[in-house]
């Protein structure tokens, strides 16, 4: 009974062990400066829309505001500027997984362009990959054909 026990806790260590290095290696890896490719969104069944629909919050006067946002094309809420590189929906028969891939750059009080976000934005799970600002959120709503809104101010690249 005791030899039992014995052999099952050096199975516990030793698969304990074997997490540890392989948790470990990750972490190496990380910290060598290799950066994995932005995750894609691709499950075969996506369509690529010319329009992602936002919506921006303005945290100072609580406004929502809805706006459309042509691919590769910038348009500029508040203080930042929106850029989506492509947007995907998926076809009704399908669960929604709608997703764009955004870079959002804010315009600072001395007139300088900083890059805050570059990454996959999900429409159903706005808090997933969301824009954090301190006077500005912004999500995706939409990706779509054709376009609704007028933009409020569209910048020329």
């Amino acid at each position: 009974m005791t030899g039992g026990r014995t052999l099952r806790a050096h199975i516990l260590v030793a698969a304990l062990a074997a997490g540890t290095i392989a948790l470990g290696g990750a972490a190496f890896a990380q910290s060598q400066g290799r950066r994995q490719p932005p995750p894609s969104p691709d499950d075969g069944t996506k369509i690529s829309q010319p329009i992602a629909n936002f919506s921006g919050l303005d945290k100072i006067t609580g406004r929502i505001i809805a706006f459309d946002v042509a691919i590769n094309e910038t348009v500029q809420f508040g203080a930042l500027q929106v850029t989506p590189r492509v947007c995907y929906s998926r076809p009704q028969t399908i669960a929604p997984l709608t997703t764009t891939f955004v870079e959002v750059d804010e315009i600072t009080l001395d007139n300088k362009i900083r890059r805050i976000f570059t990454g996959w934005m999900f429409a159903d799970s706005p808090g997933l990959h969301a824009v954090e600002h301190p006077v500005y959120d912004i999500w995706l709503t939409a990706c779509k054909a054709t376009s609704s809104d007028v933009p409020a101010t569209a910048v020329k690249q």
